[in-house]
């Protein structure tokens, strides 16, 4: 019974934080092979790419919540770093990183 409970709950985990020029976004549609149109919170879209040391271990699908890196000479371009997981963005949305109403998980 105990177990029931614990695994019911759900544990909200403090989440990484965008640092220098990272941003929060979101996946919007897959293009094929690493490559994903991703809206940014400062309003931009952009091409994000998966970096082959993580194309293997980061699974991504259109609605996922994800860190990425604008590169330095094409800023509508970047690499995609970290991908959320629901807990930690239930903590996201609970201290205002994210927007409640425009976010739907």
């Amino acid at each position: 019974m105990a177990k029931e409970i614990d695994q019911e709950e759900e544990k909200i985990t403090r989440a990484p934080l965008p640092r220098g020029r990272e941003l929060i976004g979101i996946i919007e549609q897959r293009y094929g092979g690493n490559k994903m149109k991703v809206t940014c919170l400062d309003g931009k879209e952009r091409l994000g790419r998966v970096p082959g040391r993580l194309k293997r271990k980061l699974w991504l699908r259109p609605g996922d919540v994800i860190i990425i890196e604008p590169w330095e000479f094409d800023n509508n371009k970047g690499e995609i770093l970290l991908k959320y997981k629901p807990s930690q963005i239930t903590w996201l949305k609970k201290n205002g990183y994210l927007e409640k109403e425009s976010e739907e998980f």
